[in-house]
This record gives structure tokens, sequence and C-alpha cells, in this order.
């Protein structure tokens, strides 16, 4: 078996990644119709992927006229695969069957003690842990597949410098190395934002989307972009680049960093944080009992209790936060026109209202609106769609 992110892709393969993303099963006449393939030829594909126990047959179909079709479905666990998050916040952990539906999923909070050496150790006990409560073989798993923060080398499986983590020592990591050396499973790396959007995609499979754009709204802003089925891999992963997109020209920059005017600067939760702290340290109470929090103190999940409770000015300047991140969004749109939007993070669950304004001024933006609209959504993986985007990664990258 190949290492995972390096896709060896053959026509076996291509006739396995089919059986698996059709719900239920497929039958041999289907397959026969999207495969330039001989009959013989597909017979004998099947049978290989059949007796290698990468699928299995499924009985017969209803008949159109003829014979009864024969049916094929994956073999769910005749392999298994491990998907990893990595972000600022919590990081979670799910074991997958090779439907890509979860067998086991926990999350935790990234703290000051969860430095890059304890985290892979956290991991290294999960997988032992979740392998023996489903009475499952190390030798069964495919891979761990990881989406990080970034910035990223993917080819050498390296965190690099990611800001804003609680613990030190994230720095030049090598997490696919590490995690190798502690489970004794191959693991490679991708952007989190682009794992959370290969899930979305994945768990949309019906829908054939093609074009998708995929923004993540949190301690940073991530974004990621699919086109004709493929991620959109840059030069460089250059981690929060789209929070640095120029709003406007004469605006502040966040932490005295970045570009001024940018996005990060309106619309993250640093930011929103900063604004709130800088009206406490001028005597006014963003609500009634913050008198009594130092300035400092305060933080994202008291503002957000506060937005819920519909305290006059949290609502304000989270309205305005989503205006701005609305434009952002249309920015993007006018450049990369994709068919659906997801969008994900603590901004965009904060409140519904958040993300209604966000949609609402993307789209007084964008660029042949209505005749173009894009479908926006939190999409249907949600928190979960960087693991499982994770995981589908080691998926594709199968070599049969």
């Amino acid at each position: 078996m190949n290492k995972p992110g390096i896709a060896v892709f053959t026509t076996k393969k291509a006739i396995y990644e089919r059986v698996a993303r059709q719900s239920g099963s497929i039958s041999k006449a289907k397959l026969m119709e999207e495969f330039m393939l001989t009959s013989s030829s597909l017979t004998r594909l099947l049978e290989e992927l059949t007796n290698e126990g990468w699928i299995r047959e499924a009985g017969l179909g209803p008949s159109t006229g003829g014979r009864k079709p024969y049916l094929y479905q994956v073999n769910p666990l005749h392999r298994v695969i491990f998907g990893l998050e990595i972000s600022r916040l919590y990081s979670a952990l799910g074991l997958y069957d090779m439907e890509l539906n979860p067998l086991a999923f926990c999350r935790w909070s990234m703290d000051e003690g969860m430095t890059p050496r304890r985290l892979v150790q956290y991991v290294s006990g999960k997988i032992s842990s979740m392998l023996e409560e489903h009475g499952l073989d190390r030798e069964k798993v495919a891979g761990i597949g990881v989406g990080a923060v970034g910035p990223l080398d993917r080819g050498k499986g390296l965190i690099l410098n990611p800001l804003y983590f609680s613990a030190e020592g994230w720095l030049n990591i090598p997490i696919c190395e590490w995690l190798e050396q502690e489970t004794g499973i191959v693991a490679t790396l991708e952007n989190g934002a682009n794992t959370a959007l290969m899930g979305e995609h994945w768990a949309l499979r019906d829908d054939s989307i093609q074009h998708m754009l995929y923004v993540h709204a949190g301690t940073g802003l991530r974004s990621a972009m699919m086109s004709n089925g493929q991620l959109v891999h840059g030069a460089v992963d250059m981690e929060g680049s789209i929070g640095q997109m120029i709003i406007q020209t004469d605006g502040p920059r966040l932490h005295d960093a970045g570009n001024y005017g940018a996005l990060e600067a309106f619309a993250s939760v640093q930011a929103l944080e900063k604004q709130v702290r800088a009206q406490r340290k001028m005597g006014r109470r963003p609500w009634p009992d913050a008198e009594v929090q130092h300035p400092e103190a305060i933080h994202f999940d008291m503002m957000v209790e506060a937005l819920n409770r519909g305290e006059p000015f949290i609502r304000e300047i989270f309205d305005q936060s989503a205006a701005y991140m609305g434009i952002g969004l249309a920015n993007l749109i006018n450049i990369l026109h994709p068919e659906a939007v997801i969008l994900g993070g603590a901004l965009m669950n904060a409140h519904p209202s958040y993300y209604e304004t966000a949609i609402s001024v993307a789209q007084k933006n964008i660029y042949y609106f209505p005749e173009y609209q894009p479908v926006f959504s939190k999409g249907l993986l949600q928190e979960n769609a960087v693991a499982t985007g994770a995981a589908v990664l080691v998926f594709k990258s199968l070599s049969l």
C-alpha cells in the first residue's frame, strides 16, 4: 500500500471509488454505463476487488426487462481510517469505516498543557482505545489523515509556525513523523480548511457539486476552494491569507501585524475581543455585569452569551463584523464563482444573525446576482468536517 497522500490512479481504484460514492449498492450495469470497459474486463476487476475484500456482492437488483443485475457495495470494515483535526481552540479524532461513517469520535480542548508531544501521546492513546473498543487490529488501519492549521509543509509533514496556540512549542513540528513513531500508522498532512472542504464535498457527493468554496471564521480566517472536484493548491500554504484581504484601505490592523484594513481586523474572534476590551478600558459596560470584569478577562464565549441574551452593544458589533464578512465573501465569490459556499467556525455559529447577515451582504455584492446565486450553507458535517475530510484524504490516496 502506498503512503497516503501519494495517489496512484488506476481503473480498478476508480471503480472502487465509484462503488464507495454510491449510497447503498450499485449495479454492474450502471458501472458499465460509466466506464469504457468491456463486460469481461469489468467483471475481472469486480472479481479482484471482491476477492481482495474491498467490495462485496449485495444480491440482485430489480430487472429492467432482462436478467436481474448483480449489485456491489463497499465492504465497510475491510480497512478503517483515522481522521485527526488539529486546531487552535480544540482538536478531534475520528475512526471511520470505508464508507466514511464514523465508528468513534472524540474532541478535546487545546489548553496550555496541550503541547505537540502531549497531543501525539494523547492521540496515540485514543487510537488504541478506539481500536480495542471495536475489536479491530491495528493492521486494518489504512492511515491517519491530519487536517491542521498552517502554514504547513505538506510534503514533509511539517506544521511550520502557526499562531495563537495556547500551549508552547508549536514551531516546525514533524507531526506525521511523530505520529508514525508513536502509533506505527502512516500519517499524511493537509491544511484543515482543505480537509473540511473535502469532508463536506464527500457528504454532498450525491449532489455532484464540482465547484465549492469553504470559509472558516474563528480565531483566524481560513478558506479552501475546489474546482472540477479537485482541491486548488497554491504555490505555498499560507494560513490565514484570506484574513489579509484589504476591505478598508485606511482601516486598523489586528495586533499591529498584517495589512491595514484587512478582513481579519473586522471579522475574527480576536477582532471582536479586541473591540469589546477596548470599550471596557474606556469605562463602557458591554453588558450589565461586565463592570466586574477586567478587560483582558473578557473572552469570546462571554460575548456569545451576551449576544444570545440580546445585549444591544454586543449585537451591534457582531452585526458590523458580519457585514464586513459579507464583503469579504462577495470578493471571493466574484473571483472564484463557486456553485456552493460552506461557512463554518465560531463566528458563523455564534448566533443565526451573524450567518444570515454575512450571506445577505454577500448576495447584494455578487456580480450578476440574482442570475448567479451560489448556494450558501453551514454544511452537513459542520464541526466534524475537518476530521472527516482528513479521513477522506487517506481514502482517496489508497493504492489498490
